[in-house]
């Protein structure tokens, strides 16, 4: 990343050690809970579909924390270092953490309203009430569709951070991200591209494909209409 060298700003700001620090907790204790107890607590913690029986509303927000593997956590911590840090930096710890779990519970909510206009053009959901009345176990090793999305759970970090790109293009466009390390791009070509392929591959609903592109998609959306409402806001201060 280039143009954007501000003296004085901490390589890594309270509160994106401390999200850091508190998903690298929360993935071990995944690793254990399988490892050791057999218990998958992604049924308790992870995201469900609102009518799936494994639902519970907290969920929204402790599928923030909660990661699928080792890859999947490392790229989400890296790019909330390599994106959060400047955004705390320049806010301040307390609007960006705001900012942060804003854009993961919005995130949540739009993927779950992608996931029930998703639900009702499945194959076999006229099955619905059968399908609720099967145990979580039975359901998930099915070969019933409507099954396997009540029980199949959204996890990760990936809608906050999202939402921290798309901050990160509008405040600072022509900073030069570095793609594979090597590629330079300005950020705000890197996240209209990004966000235009994750749309592109959610509209086409691969079966293959098991990353929740409309969670991203949501964070990204939250992430710029609260931009705009607080400069909206910041405006309206000035004109007083």
């Amino acid at each position: 990343m280039a143009q954007f060298q501000p003296r004085g700003y901490r390589i890594l700001p309270p509160v994106v050690k401390n999200l850091i620090i508190i998903n690298v907790l929360v993935f071990l204790i995944q690793k254990v809970s399988h490892g050791v107890f057999n218990f998958p607590i992604e049924e308790i913690f992870a995201l469900h579909y609102w009518q799936s029986s494994l639902f519970e509303p907290f969920q929204i927000v402790t599928s923030m924390f909660m990661h699928a593997s080792i890859g999947h956590i490392f790229f989400n911590m890296f790019a909330l270092w390599m994106f959060g840090a400047i955004l705390e930096n320049s806010w301040g710890p307390k609007r960006f953490l705001i900012f942060y779990m804003i854009c993961g519970i919005g995130a949540a909510v739009c993927f779950l309203g992608a996931q029930t206009i998703s639900f009702h053009n499945l194959p076999g959901s006229e099955m619905f009430g059968y399908a609720m009345g099967l145990d979580p176990f039975t359901l998930q090793h099915s070969n019933m569709g409507v099954a396997r999305f009540l029980y199949e759970p959204v996890l990760g970090a990936s809608g906050a951070i999202f939402g921290c790109l798309v901050a990160f293009g509008v405040m600072f466009p022509n900073s030069l991200i570095y793609l594979y390390f090597f590629v330079p791009i300005k950020a705000k070509w890197f996240v209209i591209g990004y966000i235009a392929i994750e749309l592109w591959m959610g509209i086409q609903r691969n079966p293959g494909d098991n990353v929740a592109h409309f969670a991203h998609l949501g964070g990204a959306v939250i992430g710029y209409l609260l931009l705009r409402y607080w400069k909206r806001k910041q405006i309206q201060r000035h004109q007083y």
